[in-house]
């Protein structure tokens, strides 16, 4: 199992993961990192939020960033356009 970090950015500000969870590869991670992106949507939706995170960035334990995931890509296509 592999350590990797959810860090969250809107904007210039990136909200670090400290405490990361373990996954069996990058693969497990980035759908992780998919359902989590659509629960802060979900909330974002819920209450209203104007602004809300752009993406997640997906790091390993060294914060090597290994991917992002911008949460536009998670929206339906006719809201995207």
């Amino acid at each position: 199992m592999t350590k990797f970090h959810f860090h969250l950015r809107a904007g210039n500000e990136l909200t670090l993961d400290y405490e990361g969870a373990e996954f069996p590869d990058f693969s497990a991670a980035l759908g992780e990192a998919t359902l989590a992106a659509r629960e802060l949507l979900l909330e974002a939706i819920k209450s209203g939020k104007q602004h809300v995170t752009e993406s997640v960035v997906i790091a390993d334990a060294w914060g090597e960033e290994l991917g992002n995931l911008p949460l536009a890509t998670l929206l339906p296509k006719p809201l995207t356009r």
